[in-house]
């Protein structure tokens, strides 16, 4: 987009007190099975609950003045479980389990036959997002790399070969996305991180057929997990430079919390930058000057025009009065930058 510094959400927002128990969802690891327990809503009237829940969203997100706007995943009881449950070949009854990245076993889908989607996801999602505001919009998908990673596999030959069928799969659903009005869509990879070894083995060629005859800007998100999950920050990224062998048009990294050597986005010359600039592992709601000076730590690495201003990651569970307060601090340091670039 033309605007200098565009700024936009990672994808998720943070969710109602009176749609979500966000209690018992700050209490667990992000569900990677179904966890309708976890609404508040009964089943008859959840859907116009969540649809009301996200027309706030995206309302909040417009009075903070992002220029891309997202739904805020407020649907999602996590990132990855509604698109990763939706799929054929995973036997939802019967559980599998799989490390996290926090090395605790979690509950994960099992797959038990050949993936494959059956129908699209969230393209309602979009259309319902377009029909709500006149600003870009973006969706967020899990990767194929992740969703491998956050499974049991009982019937693939290798995990590599089952996450080339979850690639088929994402990619089918990015296409009805573009299709349905999306003006970005996010593939969410946080798992390349947290397993570079098998990242680097298999991530590039999942990710790139997940991307496959893509036409539209297409965004990839690789981070240390959620704060409020996982609280230690390494310096640095175990899996970055070579995401500059996958197609998508923009890295989305973090460098708030990690206080990251921006210096790494030398190594991605030739992507825009997702730039986090807001520390989710705190409830304190930074100042505009503090997030202009995290903007500018990264300028001398990349040129201002590669650049779109974000938190670190999902604002998903954060109150909802510091999420606004961030997410406004953002829009407002971002400005600030803009100012100067532009005398």
């Amino acid at each position: 987009m033309s605007l200098l510094l565009p700024t936009t959400l990672v994808g998720s927002y943070a969710q109602p007190d009176w749609l979500i128990d966000r209690k018992r969802l700050g209490e667990r690891f992000p569900p990677r099975v179904r966890a309708s327990e976890l609404w508040r809503i009964p089943e008859p009237w959840l859907q116009q609950a969540q649809d009301d829940a996200t027309r706030l969203a995206i309302r909040e997100q417009e009075e903070a003045g992002l220029d891309i706007v997202t739904d805020g995943e407020i649907r999602r009881e996590s990132y990855s479980n509604r698109f990763a449950t939706a799929l054929d070949g995973v036997d939802l009854d019967n559980p599998g389990t799989a490390l996290d990245r926090s090395g605790h076993p979690n509950p994960v889908p099992r797959v038990v036959g050949r993936i494959r989607r059956r129908h699209a996801v969230q393209v309602r999602d979009v259309q319902f997002l377009r029909q709500h505001t006149d600003r870009m919009i973006k969706i967020t998908v899990p990767g194929p790399f992740t969703m491998a990673q956050q499974a049991q596999n009982d019937h693939y030959a290798s995990d590599e070969e089952m996450a080339m069928d979850y690639a088929v799969a994402v990619n089918e659903e990015i296409r009805d996305l573009f299709a349905a009005g999306a003006d970005v869509v996010q593939i969410d990879e946080p798992y390349m991180q947290a397993r570079p070894e098998q990242a680097r083995q298999y991530g590039i060629g999942v990710l790139n057929r997940a991307l496959q005859g893509i036409t539209g800007t297409t965004a990839v998100h690789i981070c240390f997990g959620y704060a409020a999950v996982i609280h230690a920050r390494p310096s640095g990224y175990s899996f970055l430079p070579e995401l500059c062998e996958c197609s998508a048009h923009q890295i989305s990294i973090e460098t708030a919390q990690s206080n990251l050597d921006c210096s790494v986005l030398e190594k991605l010359p030739n992507k825009h930058i997702m730039l986090g600039v807001l520390d989710l592992s705190t409830h304190e709601i930074e100042s505009p000057e503090t997030v202009a000076a995290r903007i500018r730590r990264a300028l001398p690495h990349v040129a201002a025009e590669r650049l779109v201003i974000a938190p670190d990651c999902g604002l998903k569970y954060l109150p909802r009065e510091v999420a606004f307060g961030k997410m406004r601090a953002m829009v407002q340091g971002a400005a600030l930058v803009r100012r100067e670039l532009q005398g």
